[in-house]
């Protein structure tokens, strides 16, 4: 049986309450539970508003205020871009795909260095890394094309479904010129 979604409430003074340890909380406290996997939900404790979207994105910008960042501006700019437009859903999710093909082949790695070495993948040293990527360049390969192939294929999917979208808008507009 799963754990119940955990609560915390977010209060005006804009202090986080765990409802689950009836303490409150700060961002760190969250993204750790982020690192841990744990399903919550951020809720305004005066109109239960769900806040949660907006506190990963507080923990994703200070982040990337603080040491080094994961985002370029250009890649920034470019989503910025995105909002409003026809293809702003289709780019959250081909994002949400392709982060989610990232961790699976993350995870197979991991997968793969405690099936041959044992312990904890995290725990190497460096050079025994090396050794093991150096090992597994082949089988890596072949994972790395696998993901950019399904990068591509979605993509074209992505552009067929706009194509369609403009063909079929359109197919009945009495602006557009008809072929000759």
């Amino acid at each position: 049986m799963s754990e119940p979604v955990r609560l915390i409430k977010k209060y005006p003074n804009r202090r986080l309450y765990d409802t689950k340890t009836s303490a409150y909380i700060t961002l760190g406290d969250v993204k750790d539970l982020v690192m841990k996997y744990e399903v919550f939900k951020v809720l305004d404790a005066k109109t239960s508003e769900d806040l949660t979207r907006s506190i990963l994105l507080q923990i994703i910008l200070e982040e990337e205020t603080g040491g080094v960042p994961m985002f370029s501006s250009e890649l920034l700019s470019g989503f910025i871009r995105f909002y409003g437009s026809t293809m702003q859903g289709m780019l959250g999710k081909y994002l949400e795909n392709n982060m989610k093909t990232f961790v699976d082949f993350q995870q197979k790695l991991q997968e793969q260095s405690r099936t041959i070495y044992g312990g904890d993948s995290a725990s190497m040293q460096a050079d025994f890394w090396n050794q093991f990527l150096n090992f597994q360049q082949p089988a890596m390969q072949n994972m790395m094309t696998a993901y950019m192939d399904q990068s591509k294929k979605m993509f074209q999917s992505m552009q067929d479904q706009l194509q369609s979208q403009v063909y079929n808008f359109n197919v009945g507009n009495p602006f557009v010129p008809k072929d000759k």
